[in-house]
């Protein structure tokens, strides 16, 4: 009698298997998959760029997104970006950046992200973007991609007044 008591007692205490677990795990799921959806995006231009293939890297790009490169002069809409790269896919020339340690948060139709590339030529950079989800399928489009060098906290002010002597001339 001890035992049943104790069996109905625990039987009680026990989580529900549905209901609010569920749902979590189902909010967890639908997250992962947009999540994935937004990197797959970062992915289909990294390959498309180091494939010279101009048509898929523009693509992941929105009609209104903003590419930020290295240097100071390189802060365009997609229009003046387009006509600055595709002259080089055109000549199957690309780039490869090589992304890892990717941070990927995404709250509702926006996405943000950085993440380390490697590059053969330049080294460790990094890259960071906003994205959008948008269109009739919902798809990723990346708003704005910034590419920066980074530069050792110890070696900083060298840079800079390399930076600085250069200007000078």
């Amino acid at each position: 009698m001890i035992i049943a008591l104790f069996a109905v007692l625990a039987l009680q205490a026990a989580p529900p298997t549905t209901g609010s677990s569920v749902r979590t795990n189902e909010v967890r799921a639908t997250a992962q998959r947009e999540a994935d959806a937004a990197a797959a995006t970062l992915d289909r231009m990294h390959q498309a760029a180091a494939d010279a293939d101009g048509e898929t890297y523009f693509a992941q790009f929105s009609d209104t997104a903003r590419f930020v490169g290295t240097d100071a002069s390189e802060h365009w809409d997609i229009a003046a970006f387009k006509a600055y790269a595709e002259p080089l896919f055109a000549r199957g020339q690309g780039w490869t950046y090589r992304p890892s340690d990717r941070t990927l948060i995404v709250s509702g139709d926006v996405a943000w992200f950085d993440e380390k590339l490697d590059n053969d030529g330049y080294g460790a950079l990094r890259g960071s973007s906003l994205l959008r989800r948008s269109g009739p399928e919902g798809e990723w489009k990346i708003e704005q991609y910034v590419l920066s060098f980074t530069v050792p906290n110890d070696r900083a002010r060298a840079v800079v007044a390399l930076i600085k002597s250069d200007s000078a001339d």
